[in-house]
C-alpha cells in the first residue's frame, strides 16, 4: 500500500517550489527539473530570479495566481513555519519539506490548516520509486 507521500504525489499536478535554485548542480534545481520532466507543472518561488526552468518566478507563494497542489520546500528548517503559513493561506493541499528538512512547528501549522504534511523526503525519489508521472 502506498504511503501518504505517494498518495499526495499521485493526486498532484502543480508543485510550487520554494527555494528553487539557479544552480543546476544543486538538488534545489535538479529535483524540480526532474519533476517538471516527469510532467508536473513546477512554479518557482525565489526572492530575486525572474525565470527558472522556463517558468515565471514568484517572490512569495501568495503571489501565485493559480491553485497549487504541493508546496515543496528547499529552505532551512527555521524558515519552514513561515512557508507553512503561506501554504495554508493559498489553500495548497500539501506541504512537503525536502530531505533533511524537519519542522514540528511547520507540521503543526500545516495540519491545523488542513494540509497534508510530508517532511524529510525527496519528492523526486518518491516519484521515481512510485513510477509516478503526469
Amino acid at each position: 500500500m502506498a504511503d501518504l507521500a505517494e498518495e499526495v504525489l499521485k493526486a498532484a499536478k502543480t508543485i510550487a517550489v520554494v527555494g528553487l535554485s539557479r544552480d543546476p548542480a544543486k538538488a534545489a534545481h535538479s529535483v524540480p527539473a526532474a519533476m517538471q520532466a516527469a510532467g508536473f507543472r513546477v512554479i518557482p518561488v525565489h526572492p530575486s530570479a525572474d525565470e527558472l526552468l522556463g517558468e515565471k518566478v514568484y517572490r512569495r507563494l501568495t503571489d501565485i495566481p493559480e491553485p497549487v497542489d504541493i508546496v515543496d520546500v528547499f529552505r532551512p528548517s527555521r524558515e519552514a513555519p513561515g512557508v507553512a503559513e503561506q501554504a495554508v493561506a493559498i489553500g495548497a493541499k500539501t506541504l512537503w519539506l525536502q530531505q533533511g528538512i524537519v519542522s514540528p512547528e511547520a507540521r503543526r501549522i500545516a495540519e491545523a490548516g488542513g494540509l497534508n504534511y510530508v517532511e524529510d523526503r525527496c519528492i523526486a525519489v518518491v516519484r521515481a520509486l512510485g513510477r509516478i508521472t503526469r
